[in-house]
C-alpha cells in the first residue's frame, strides 16, 4: 500500500507521461503542441489539493481524461497563421523561504562540521545502491540519518512528490517505492554534481539522478531529480526507444 498519493514506481510514472504524449500525438499531431499539451495536464494536477489527488485512485485514467480535454478545446480554436490561438504558458513558482534551499543550507553547515572524505561518501552511497537493489528497507533505514530529508523534483512534468519526505524510514520506503520495479530498470553509482549519487536508468533513458549528502557515515539530505527538462544533458539527443517495445 502506498503511504502518499503520489509515491509509485519510476517505470510507472515515465510509461504513464509516454501514453499522454502518444494520446497527444494522436489527437493534435506532431508539433510544438505536445509537451504544452502534457505539462498543462500535469499544472492541473498539482492545482489539486493533496486530499482530492489521495482520493483519486487511478491517476493515470484522470490524467487521460483531462488530457483528451484540453486537445478537443484546442482543436477547437481557429487556426492563424498555421499556429492555434489560446496556447497555455506552463510555470512553477520557486520554493520559498523554509524550502529545500534552506535545507541545502543546513546540510552544507552539518557538511562542514562534519567532513567526508570521497572514500567515505563512495561506500556509504554504494551500501545505499545494494539496499535499493536488494528492496531491503532496515538495511536502507540504518544508512539514513534519523532525521534524513528527501526532495523529489519533477518540474511540474511527471507525477512525483510535492512535499518533502522526513525521517529514515518513510524516506526508505519511499526510495524503494520509486525504485520498485523489475527490468529494464537498473541502479548504477556513479559520479553525480562531483561527488558519487545514483543514477537510475530505465532502458537507454537516464530516469533519475539521485544526489545524496553525507556525513559521520549517514546520509543527511537527498535530492531526487525527475524532472524530464532538467535530465536532457543525461540522455542522448534524438529519439530514445521504448523499453516494451523492443
Amino acid at each position: 500500500m502506498r503511504h502518499s498519493d503520489e509515491a509509485a514506481p519510476i517505470t510507472e510514472l515515465l510509461d504513464e507521461r509516454r501514453a499522454l504524449l502518444a494520446l497527444v500525438r494522436g489527437m493534435l499531431g506532431s508539433g510544438s503542441e505536445l509537451d504544452s499539451v502534457v505539462d498543462e495536464t500535469y499544472r492541473r494536477w498539482y492545482e489539486l489539493s493533496g486530499p482530492v489527488r489521495a482520493r483519486i485512485e487511478t491517476p493515470g485514467s484522470r490524467l487521460t481524461n483531462v488530457a483528451g480535454g484540453i486537445c478537443l478545446a484546442r482543436l477547437a480554436l481557429p487556426v492563424r497563421g498555421g499556429v492555434r490561438a489560446g496556447g497555455d504558458i506552463v510555470g512553477q513558482a520557486e520554493a520559498g523561504p523554509g524550502g529545500p534551499a534552506d535545507h541545502a543550507r543546513r546540510s552544507l553547515r552539518r557538511r562542514c562540521l562534519d567532513p567526508t572524505t570521497p572514500q567515505d561518501q563512495d561506500a556509504v552511497v554504494r551500501a545505499v545502491r545494494q539496499a535499493c537493489a536488494a528492496g531491503d528497507a532496515a538495511g536502507l533505514a540504518s544508512l539514513l540519518a534519523c532525521d534524513v530529508t528527501a526532495f523529489f523534483d519533477g518540474g511540474g512534468k511527471i507525477r512525483a512528490l510535492v512535499e518533502p519526505v522526513h525521517g529514515g524510514e518513510e524516506v526508505a520506503r519511499t526510495l524503494l517505492t520509486l525504485l520498485s520495479g523489475h527490468a529494464p530498470t537498473t541502479l548504477h553509482a556513479q559520479s553525480v554534481n562531483g561527488r558519487t549519487g545514483l543514477v537510475v536508468r530505465y532502458g537507454h533513458q537516464v530516469a533519475a539522478v539521485i544526489g545524496l549528502d553525507v556525513t559521520v557515515r549517514h546520509v543527511v539530505q537527498v535530492w531526487v531529480t525527475l524532472n524530464p527538462d532538467k535530465l536532457r544533458s543525461w540522455n542522448p539527443p534524438g529519439p530514445t526507444p521504448s523499453p516494451r517495445s523492443r
